[in-house]
């Protein structure tokens, strides 16, 4: 989990500081979503590849891959001279994390029998959600403080310390053992003894083709469009509220934090009821409808300018309980639903799931400029009008007092203006406050030049993102009837009978090993 945790501290650290980054390296919002897209399509590729590498070694991949984006994070991503470069950097960085993101959940399937699936994996799935709160708890206390090239930094000295700790505690199952269905402990004598008759050949035949079934390929396409809201919370929320409600990156970060940290406790607590029931699909349908449900209300109340601070909190903890509750049971049931195809191909159905994942990430990266279009306008200039419009204040209210006059001055430049009218400009305003326009021309210049389109653009941005959010319910409501195909008993009466069954399935193969 800790692997985990740092991969995606590394990976959301740059959306933290988005408006920073953007700023420093002239980046529109159009541009840094490029930088998204292309990270994911890189990473979605990786997956495909982690999927069918299991010959290198599934600890290998975590321990190294680790360490190369901490490498990178830490020296070659904050120096980046270009936004070019810092495009070609984030590509490599995705790449070598979308590795890591598939190896680590095999790990964790391969170390944990169904029996105790949904915790392991509700642990796993923490990794996203700890790594978005280290990034909003550190940002939200320390930007302001040491600048957003540190808190880059910070992600890689990380990501470092955590590479070598895996690399020299991380350990794995032989393949012949882990390409097994595995239910529970107690079948620790079964599987090494058909462990022992597969040879290298065997264990090592991790064919992806029988995995590529509707009950896997499905819901990993639902999945994703179900994380459409979760992958704008950490890409885009920052933006959202920077540019919507008038926070800072620092608030916008702390209100990150409640989402976050409801979350991972909901994922501890549904993985172990879920667990301890032995059932997978009511909690996850129970968790899509509510946070379908709490979606809505949150598609309807965010872009309100009435909203407060302590609303977008009590929805976003709300939210993350829901989420949690239905995300922990589905990844066990999604992994249950491989190993039925094909144990020995765990690897490379999760790397559908992480390459579609990654796909659609990347397809929202482009379509969020293209529906929330004023927002390139918003974080290219928006700040530069507010600092304007506020130093030109009182230049303004000179201005707005003679409106003709002014609109007539700026008909000619200031060294071939006509002597009457010059005249009558010391005349009606006096050489005080025409000083004062004077100097805040500079002001003046960017309010005349970029005014008007930031005006329209704050305008427009709220029925904007109200479209999006809109489009992220559509995603939840599609997501809903694939949870369905996910495999397994509805009810924990029905779940004992199959314990049962099983164990005396079980019972009769042991009774039937020979005495050695």
């Amino acid at each position: 989990m800790a692997a985990t945790v740092v991969v995606y501290y590394q990976l959301y650290v740059q959306t933290a500081v988005a408006t920073s980054i953007m700023n420093h390296y002239g980046m529109s919002f159009g541009y840094f979503s490029m930088v998204a897209v292309v990270g994911n399509i890189a990473g979605a590729g990786a997956a495909l590849v982690a999927g069918f590498a299991d010959r290198w070694g599934r600890a290998n991949l975590v321990a190294y891959g680790l360490l190369a984006t901490g490498v990178l994070t830490l020296v070659a991503l904050p120096a980046a001279p270009s936004s070019t470069a810092f495009l070609v950097l984030t590509a490599v960085i995705g790449f070598v994390e979308g590795l890591v993101l598939v190896a680590a959940p095999a790990l964790v399937r391969d170390l944990s029998p169904q029996v105790g699936r949904a915790s392991a994996m509700g642990l796993w799935t923490m990794g996203p959600v700890l790594g978005s709160l280290i990034v909003t708890g550190v940002t939200s206390t320390t930007l302001d403080d040491i600048g957003w090239r540190n808190e880059i930094r910070y992600a890689g000295v990380a990501g470092i310390v955590v590479a070598l700790i895996v690399a020299i505690f991380l350990r794995e199952l032989a393949p012949a053992l882990r390409n097994q269905l595995i239910v529970d402990f107690e079948e620790r004598t079964l599987l090494e003894a058909r462990a022992a008759g597969l040879d290298r050949e065997q264990a090592l035949d991790t064919s992806g083709r029988r995995v590529l079934r509707t009950d896997v390929v499905v819901p990993a396409i639902g999945a994703g469009l179900y994380l459409l809201f979760y992958f704008t919370v950490v890409g885009s929320f920052v933006v959202f509220f920077s540019t919507v409600h008038g926070y800072s990156e620092q608030r916008a970060n702390s209100l990150g934090n409640w989402f976050w940290a409801a979350q991972a406790v909901s994922l501890i607590l549904f993985g172990l009821l879920s667990d301890r029931l032995r059932v997978r699909k009511p909690f996850i349908v129970t968790g899509l409808i509510g946070s379908l449900a709490l979606m809505i209300v949150f598609a309807s109340v965010s872009t309100q300018a009435s909203t407060d601070f302590d609303t977008f909190a009590l929805l976003g903890c709300c939210m993350g309980v829901f989420g949690g509750m239905a995300y922990a049971p589905w990844m066990a049931g999604f992994t249950e639903n491989v190993e039925r195809h094909s144990p020995s191909a765990t690897a490379a159905g999760l790397a559908v799931s992480g390459s579609v994942t990654r796909l659609i990430v990347a397809a929202t990266a482009i379509a969020l400029p293209m529906v929330a279009s004023s927002v390139t306008t918003l974080v290219d200039h928006g700040e530069d009008v507010a600092e304007a419009q506020q130093q030109a204040a009182p230049a303004l209210a000179v201005i707005a007092a003679h409106p003709a006059l002014f609109a007539e001055l700026d008909r000619y430049p200031s060294d071939a203006l006509p002597p009457d009218l010059g005249v009558r400009a010391f005349t009606e305003v006096g050489p005080a406050s025409l000083a004062l326009v004077t100097q805040a021309k500079p002001a003046l210049d960017i309010i005349k030049r970029h005014g008007t389109d930031v005006a329209e653009a704050s305008k427009d941005a709220s029925d904007q993102w109200r479209t999006w959010w809109w489009i992220c319910v559509a995603g939840q409501a599609i997501f809903l009837p694939t949870a369905f195909l996910i495999r397994g008993p509805w009810t924990p009466r029905r779940a004992r009978l199959d314990a049962e069954t099983r164990a005396a399935a079980r019972a009769r193969e042991h009774d039937a090993l020979p005495a050695t």
